[in-house]
């Protein structure tokens, strides 16, 4: 790696750190590396509810500066009972985080993706979506994903995923946060009854031409599905 790569260290939840991390980070300060201080606080744990949550998350971002001496904090609230980053609570959790952190910092914050559905899924897209588009909306500066199939599971993870993060944050960059929060409020309603039968997907070697790297016809047909669905939602591409 180079210096200006990014080097991770993760603070423990919430709000911890130990002995290993301190020297990991001693090493990479005297390497003059660049620092990404990671941690995902956890809806429903240590923390408590979603208010709770947001607070924890906010001084989250400040001890990455303070205590790790980050150049940047790699968030992620995830859903204690589902393992997803993209659930109605961990949503506003990031969103008012992010908001808040944008306002009153110039801190530098990116979020993690972890969809509970798997590749060429309609609902994985969609989980993608919703979390880009509260990411966008709310001053988030890197996006991080997508790491399908709550990032659990070998080869669970394409290019077709970060392709829908990516177009959706673009198409929400400038939007009225009102309408933002109303088409979320209908996208997620579409997808959140299904964690617990959340569809496994496919693997990147079953829905990708792993010679040319290229998706299969069936999943830019799912693609293409999800994405007409947003459009039918008020999102503009």
């Amino acid at each position: 790696m180079n210096s200006n790569d990014s080097h991770e260290v993760s603070q423990l939840n919430e709000l911890k750190i130990d002995l290993d991390a301190i020297a990991v980070i001693a090493h990479y300060k005297g390497n003059s590396d660049i620092i990404m201080d990671e941690q995902m606080p956890i809806f429903g744990g240590y923390a408590g509810g979603i208010e709770e949550t947001a607070i924890v998350n906010v001084a989250t971002h400040i001890n990455s500066m303070v205590m790790s001496s980050a150049s940047w904090h790699l968030d992620g609230p995830v859903h204690i009972r589902w393992g997803s980053t993209n659930t109605r609570e961990t949503l506003m959790i990031a969103g008012w985080t992010c908001a808040t952190i944008s306002e009153f910092t110039d801190l530098l914050s990116g979020n993690q993706y972890y969809p509970c559905a798997g590749p060429c899924t309609e609902m994985c897209l969609l989980e993608a979506a919703a979390q880009s588009m509260t990411d966008t909306a709310s001053g988030r500066e890197i996006l991080s994903g997508v790491a399908s199939a709550k990032g659990v599971i070998t080869d669970k993870t394409t290019g077709m995923e970060a392709r829908m993060m990516g177009e959706v944050a673009r198409a929400t960059a400038g939007m009225d946060i009102d309408t933002v929060n109303q088409i979320l409020d209908k996208l997620v309603a579409s997808y959140e009854g299904d964690y617990a039968n959340a569809p496994a997907g496919k693997t990147f070697q079953e829905c990708y031409d792993v010679a040319t790297v290229t998706p299969t016809e069936e999943y830019v047909k799912v693609y293409d599905g999800a994405k007409k669905k947003l459009e039918d939602l008020g999102l503009v591409f």
